[in-house]
């Protein structure tokens, strides 16, 4: 499946290694399933995968690329593992009040974007996916789909931009827009 050195230097498109790519997503999510969509994910391009640049840097020979892959499905399962477990830990439980539900989410949404960055780097497109975590989470709350990506959307705004990590007190501030949106009520703060 390797793309020949030839193919990727006689590529005036490049598009031998997008097509290495997809065909090893193909092959990954036929076995694993669809979480293994993002092996690819790079920090470079906003991701949490460390162990991939790009096709042009991190495709090679036919068994350091695999040994590559390889590394990098292991580290985007282990994101996807670790963003799990703090879903678990971050949501408000069913029965809350207005006020609990507003405060879990204010701290789930300032914990999510800190971890986000964290693995990241606050790299190019980072807050794509920032906005993927925060649905995911408010998904996995009961929210429907269209709603938490609207909420994420209101709430982020455009206020979050490559190559810069957000400051507290901004994330704060997504973190309260996005709970008052949802539940109509800050949190103990407002007493």
């Amino acid at each position: 499946m390797v793309p020949s050195e030839a193919d990727r230097t006689d590529d005036p498109d490049r598009m031998a290694g997008f097509r290495f790519i997809d065909k090893v997503t193909v092959l990954l999510v036929s076995r694993y399933g669809r979480w293994a969509c993002g092996w690819d994910y790079s920090v470079h391009n906003g991701g949490p995968v460390d162990a991939w640049c790009c096709d042009a840097h991190s495709v090679g020979e036919a068994q350091e690329t695999a040994e590559r892959v390889v590394a990098c499905l292991l580290e985007w399962r282990d994101w996807q593992e670790d963003v799990a477990e703090r879903f678990e830990q971050l949501a408000p439980h069913p029965d809350a009040d207005a006020e609990d539900r507003s405060w879990h989410l204010e701290r789930a949404v300032t914990r999510l974007v800190t971890a986000v960055v964290s693995s990241t780097h606050a790299e190019s497109s980072w807050y794509g996916l920032c906005e993927t975590t925060l649905t995911w989470f408010l998904t996995s709350t009961g929210l429907g789909l269209e709603e938490a990506q609207k909420a994420v959307e209101a709430a982020i705004g455009g206020r979050f931009k490559s190559h810069v990590a957000p400051a507290p007190t901004l994330v704060d501030r997504v973190g309260e827009d996005l709970a008052i949106r949802l539940t109509g009520r800050g949190f103990y703060r407002e007493r």
